[in-house]
């Protein structure tokens, strides 16, 4: 009975003992596996880039507008009515004193009808008033007439001539109202919008048509005020078409004396002949106007520095360590950086990734980055 008492202890024991001499043996495993150097004195794997010669031409910008040198908007000035026809409709080319629309002006008609038979009535009786003050004339030599009744016959005579010259005068009006009723190319040139068809009512001011004439281009421009040099006249300018995506250079033209009030910018012009008329009006052109003078500068991705103040801090790798630099910014475009050559040479293996969790002076293990 004592030796089945003394089986239970002794079981535990012995499994106690196991236990320990696992736990034991799997520390020591796992310490012979272990890394024994620190993680910060071993290099950091970083990627790095070839800092490139370039050249560098500070540039303005500007967004321009191509816009015919004539643009006239047609409809009618005096008239009022229904529109009978539309002759022509947009890309078509017409000729100064062509017909492009005519209106249905039959009531203007007869009112110029009215008011000429009016002259015309008018014209016959100052014509007999002006004969009888005549003959009264003569009679007041012989003493046949009063000299009052004289002076009554010739103020009446031209009484009749100003109501003559009024009624004419009216008729004049009248004729321009009618002839108003025909719209015609006021030059050559060609349609451009098309807003109104036959039936509908228009008043005058309202705009039918719009003719254009793109023999000779002009493309306006907005600078800001701290630019007004750089738009001078006769300054080169390089020029892209958005609509066709030619490009072609010309000089400024003309530039505005005065700043516009509200927005602080100075207009200026550039004229581009086009006899072909390729070139569509309204659209959109990308301006560059060359600034400064060419500088020696070294080239870098955006994202392989940290700008602030005019300054843009790189790493350098050197023998396997990371050197941080503070190195002038001469200019940006299109996301390449554009440093001073004089303080950054050419061929220097700079940072591009990893470079956030870098101090300087560390090691680091450099890969080249793939183009």
């Amino acid at each position: 009975m004592m030796k089945n008492g003394l089986r239970v202890p002794m079981g535990v024991a012995a499994f106690v003992a196991l236990v320990v001499v696992l736990v034991v043996g799997l520390v020591l495993r796992s310490g012979a596996r272990g890394n024994k150097v620190a993680l910060a004195s071993t290099p950091k794997p970083v990627t790095v880039i070839v800092a490139k010669a370039a050249v560098y031409r500070d540039a303005r910008g500007y967004v321009g507008t191509l816009e015919p040198w004539v643009e006239a908007n047609v409809g009618p000035q005096l008239a009022s009515g229904f529109v009978d026809t539309v002759l022509v409709r947009p890309g078509a080319v017409v000729k100064r004193g062509d017909v492009l629309a005519t209106l249905d002006c039959r009531n203007a008609s007869a009112a110029s009808q009215a008011v000429a038979m009016q002259a015309r009535a008018l014209d016959a009786r100052q014509t007999a008033i002006s004969h009888e003050a005549t003959r009264v004339q003569g009679l007041l030599d012989g003493g046949f007439v009063s000299e009052n009744e004289a002076e009554q016959k010739v103020a009446q005579s031209a009484e009749q001539e100003a109501q003559l010259l009024a009624t004419r005068s009216k008729l004049m009006a009248t004729s321009l109202e009618v002839n108003d009723c025909v719209l015609r190319a006021p030059f050559d040139g060609e349609v451009a919008t098309r807003v109104v068809d036959p039936g509908a009512f228009v008043r005058p001011g309202t705009t039918m048509l719009s003719i254009v004439d793109r023999a000779l281009l002009r493309i306006t421009g907005d600078a800001p005020e701290v630019d007004f040099a750089a738009v001078a006249p006769s300054t080169p300018v390089k020029i892209r078409l958005l609509a066709t995506g030619r490009k072609l250079e010309a000089p400024i033209t003309r530039r505005a004396p005065a700043a516009d009030p509200r927005t602080r910018t100075v207009r200026f012009e550039i004229d581009v002949p086009d006899p072909a008329r390729t070139l569509p009006v309204g659209t959109t052109a990308e301006l560059s106007i060359d600034a400064g003078e060419p500088r020696d500068a070294v080239q870098l991705p955006l994202a392989a520095t940290s700008i602030r103040n005019g300054k843009a801090t790189v790493f350098v790798v050197e023998g396997g360590v990371a050197h941080m630099r503070s190195v002038s910014v001469i200019g940006e475009s299109a996301g390449i950086i554009y440093l001073d050559a004089k303080e950054l040479a050419p061929g220097a293996r700079v940072i591009t990734e990893g470079r956030n969790l870098l101090t300087d002076g560390e090691a680091v293990d450099a890969r080249e980055a793939k183009p």
